[in-house]
């Protein structure tokens, strides 16, 4: 009888301990769905740093305390008529004037700073074109992809709301050969 006893103890412990794990899983995947979702990059307009068909993490709440910064690599609702999202690179912050001139790009700030962005640790070919935007609205940033000769982005002449920002890419988990956390450039 006692061996009986003993044997369903172990069984409602052993059941109880895989409820808890089972439980523990189901939470840490919720909590993760709604920090990060996957994304997949399609086409070439962020290379060399994101490659076509690399799948990244985004992280879903990277703005929630703070704003989007220049280098920050983002995924957003695209600006035309188009099924997937777009990723490019952050350039343009509100109030300022992005200049592309002679393959280098230049920052108007509001208070009439004039700077030029050192971008020779991502960019691999400068742009061959020349371009000047319009005043970033507020609550607005232009944005451009790595590959500038390559890329459907500000250029054209459109800007991205806070709004339409999913997230900041995060870390990179395919192809292998990329794994780890994505080049989201700070300025200084």
């Amino acid at each position: 009888m006692e061996n009986n006893l003993y044997n369903k103890n172990n069984v409602k412990s052993l059941l109880f301990e895989l409820i808890e794990i089972v439980a523990l899983a189901l939470i840490i995947f919720f909590l993760f769905q709604a920090v990060a979702e996957k994304a997949v990059v399609l086409g070439s307009s962020m290379e060399p740093n994101l490659s076509n068909e690399q799948r990244i993490l985004v992280n879903k709440i990277a703005f929630l305390c703070s704003d989007p910064k220049r280098g920050d690599i983002v995924i957003f609702d695209p600006p035309v008529d188009s099924e997937n999202d777009y990723i490019k690179r952050i350039i343009g912050l509100p109030g300022e004037q992005v200049e592309i001139k002679d393959g280098i790009v230049y920052i108007h700030q509001s208070d009439g700073i004039v700077f030029a962005l050192d971008e020779s640790e991502y960019i691999v070919d400068k742009p061959n074109y020349n371009y000047t935007s319009a005043i970033i609205p507020e609550d607005s940033y232009f944005v451009l992809g790595d590959n500038r000769n390559n890329s459907g982005d500000s250029h054209y002449g459109w800007f991205v709301s806070r709004e339409e920002i999913d997230g900041k890419a995060w870390f990179s988990y395919w192809p292998i050969s990329d794994f780890g956390f994505v080049l989201n450039y700070s300025f200084k």
